[in-house]
């Protein structure tokens, strides 16, 4: 059965004659009541309608097209390409060109929704960065101007606002080296040192490590129960640690008095470690849980906590467990609590 959906621009001319040359031949053949008249005619009709409608074609119609295939394209065309437009593009459908564009006006949207959604990052990690940098810039300023307004003959002022100022400038400190180790992250330049170690013992050496800042808070510290079997990993363990670090530091910050952060480590496929985090803090709304790895991204709620933190422990926990070839996760619940989660080779002989 004939089909107009993929025609094409020979086959085009060529139905388009025939549509023609039948009908006046067979009239002309019945006027002069000569069945070879009729076929004479019919042969010059349909060979000239052909000509002339394949002439129009080509000249009026795929001539333009071939204009919009270079604008979709954005080539200035070789003689391999001018060959190509030439005899290989006038053999597509008009349905075919139709695809063609419609596929090159989705893909140009997608571009341009992507470079929409790069530019709002932009401004974003700008304004963030400004503000992570004000902050330390400003109270040092304060204090500066304040002793070098008089403070400085007052020893007990003195003292405390030059402590202050020290914490300060720690904080840029730590926030420049953070800001570098994400660049060389971003850049490949992560060398991995990967030996096999228990799981369970670097969690318990991070609890130790930051016990200064949860016993205050008389947060409780603990792997999860059923969780206690030792499972060895294969990984980097010093870049482990400072994962490890970065996210039982976020739950002690984001968490909450006498609240507990748990660890809880499963083996998956059997070549792979799930090892997670959790506590029961304030939460991250739903809305924010696509965006909690960017640099310097933070919740409202968040913002307001810390006052602290650079802002990038998240997103340079992703890279180090990207760097492994692995992945890292969220889930969360408003007022409930978060577990982050990622995963890590298992043993290797």
């Amino acid at each position: 059965m004939f089909s107009t959906k993929n025609i094409s621009p020979r086959q085009l001319s060529a139905f388009t004659a025939l549509m023609l040359a039948v009908p006046i031949s067979v009239l002309i053949g019945y006027v002069e009541k000569s069945w070879w008249i009729g076929l004479v005619c019919f042969a010059i009709i349909l060979a000239g309608s052909y000509f002339l409608i394949s002439f129009m074609l080509e000249r009026f119609i795929y001539r333009k097209i071939k204009l919009i295939y270079k604008f979709i394209y954005k080539t200035k065309a070789t003689k391999r390409e001018e060959t190509y437009y030439k005899y290989v593009l006038p053999q597509k459908s008009i349905d075919e060109v139709r695809e063609d564009v419609e596929a090159w006006a989705t893909k140009n949207e997608e571009e341009l929704e992507m470079l929409r959604q790069n530019e709002q990052f932009r401004k974003e990690f700008l304004q963030n960065l400004s503000h992570e940098f004000k902050t330390p810039v400003f109270a040092i300023q304060g204090y500066v101007d304040t002793l070098l307004s008089g403070a400085m003959e007052k020893p007990e002022i003195n003292k405390k606002f030059l402590e202050k100022t020290a914490k300060n400038v720690d904080r840029l400190t730590h926030l420049l080296n953070d800001l570098d180790e994400i660049s060389r992250l971003e850049r490949g330049e992560l060398v991995l040192y990967k030996e096999n170690f228990v799981i369970q013992d670097l969690v318990k050496d991070v609890y130790e490590s930051l016990s200064v800042k949860t016993e205050p808070l008389h947060i409780y510290c603990t792997i999860k129960k059923g969780c206690e079997s030792p499972l060895t990993v294969f990984a980097d363990k010093e870049k482990i640690r400072q994962v490890l670090t970065n996210l039982v530091e976020n739950s002690i910050k984001y968490g909450k008095q006498n609240g507990s952060i748990t660890a809880s480590m499963y083996k998956t496929d059997g070549k792979h470690i799930l090892i997670e985090i959790s506590d029961d803090g304030i939460g991250i709304p739903e809305k924010h849980l696509l965006r909690i790895f960017e640099r310097f991204y933070r919740t409202e709620e968040g913002r307001s906590i810390d006052v602290s933190g650079s802002g990038l422990g998240l997103a340079i926990c992703k890279h180090i467990i990207e760097a492994h070839g692995q992945t890292i996760h969220v889930r969360s619940t408003e007022a409930v609590g978060t577990t982050v989660g990622f995963t890590l080779d298992s043993r290797r002989d």
